[in-house]
This record gives structure tokens, C-alpha cells and sequence, in this order.
């Protein structure tokens, strides 16, 4: 009991020590402990474009089988990414308006990149001697980037030329 009592005067002795100011740490970047904002991470859309520019410069060395593993990687990471995007957009719509926008800004910059990668592994089928499978890449670039866009336009051209469909679209 004796000792309870003390408690009370060890607090007015020692005195009730605020913990701000004890430490003085200084962030010159704030951005440098935003591990995901740099441009080599790995969930960025500016790592789709790497893997994009890689499986380009494989193609230019005819090395079509390594281009396409790039080009699937790059095609994967922005499906990702485009859901990311998508999820978080759903999420916050009626809380906080400006993430929304920002997800939507974001989204439709990944969804462009994604139209990207699927057109060069779409022709790369086609040369590769497999329309089939390029197909459905090229409904995926009408379905995600509109047929009036001018990736929307060249996929259905395409689809025209590979006999998939027949009436011309005019707009």
C-alpha cells in the first residue's frame, strides 16, 4: 500500500515528460518512403512500359518466343493494376471524391498501356501463325478502349482483315 502512495511523488519528482519534441527526425523527401511511387517498382504502369519496350527489342532481335513472355508480363501487370485501380475507384465512390478521380485518372492510363501490350501480342500471334489466339486480344482492345478510339478502330480493322467479321464499321 506503502508503495502505491509512492507513485503519485516518483510523477512530481521526475516530473510528467511530454514525448513530442524528443526525438528530432527530419524527412528532406517525403516521397522516399514511398516505396511503390518509384519508377522501378513493380506494380507501376511504368513497368508495363519496360516490359513493353523489351518485348520490342526482342522482336527487333527475332527472338519472338522471349518478346511474348515479355509482352504476357506486361499484358498481366496492367490487368492488375487496371482491377487495382477499379477496386479502389468502387471503394472510396461517395467518401472522398478526389480518390476516385485519381483512380479513374490512373485507370484510364492503364487500361491505354494494357490496349498496348495486347496489340503487340496480338500481331505477334498473327505472325506467329495463330489468329486465333489473337482474337480475343483484339475484342479485349474494342471492349476496354471503345470501338470510336483509335486503338478500337485498328483492332476491328484487324478483325476485318482476319476474317472474324465482315461489316465495316463507319463512324
Amino acid at each position: 500500500m506503502k508503495f502505491l502512495k509512492l507513485i503519485p511523488i516518483l510523477f512530481i519528482f521526475f516530473g510528467n515528460f511530454p514525448y513530442k519534441n524528443l526525438a528530432y527526425a527530419e524527412v528532406k523527401d517525403p516521397n522516399e518512403f514511398k516505396v511503390l511511387s518509384n519508377d522501378s517498382e513493380t506494380l507501376s504502369i511504368s513497368k508495363v512500359e519496360y516490359f513493353i519496350k523489351e518485348g520490342d527489342q526482342f522482336i527487333k532481335n527475332d527472338d519472338f518466343d522471349k518478346a511474348k513472355d515479355f509482352y504476357l508480363d506486361a499484358r498481366k501487370l496492367a490487368k492488375q493494376l487496371a482491377n487495382f485501380y477499379s477496386d479502389l475507384n468502387t471503394a472510396f465512390k461517395g467518401v472522398d471524391a478526389r480518390i476516385p478521380n485519381e483512380m479513374q485518372r490512373k485507370g484510364k492510363g492503364t487500361l491505354q498501356i494494357l490496349a498496348k501490350a495486347n496489340e503487340r501480342l496480338a500481331s505477334l500471334y498473327i505472325k506467329d501463325g495463330s489468329p486465333e489466339v489473337a482474337v480475343p486480344l483484339l475484342i479485349e482492345i474494342i471492349r476496354i478502349m471503345s470501338p470510336d478510339s483509335l486503338e478500337g478502330k485498328k483492332a476491328y480493322e484487324r478483325l476485318i482483315k482476319l476474317g472474324f467479321v465482315e461489316t465495316e464499321y463507319k463512324n
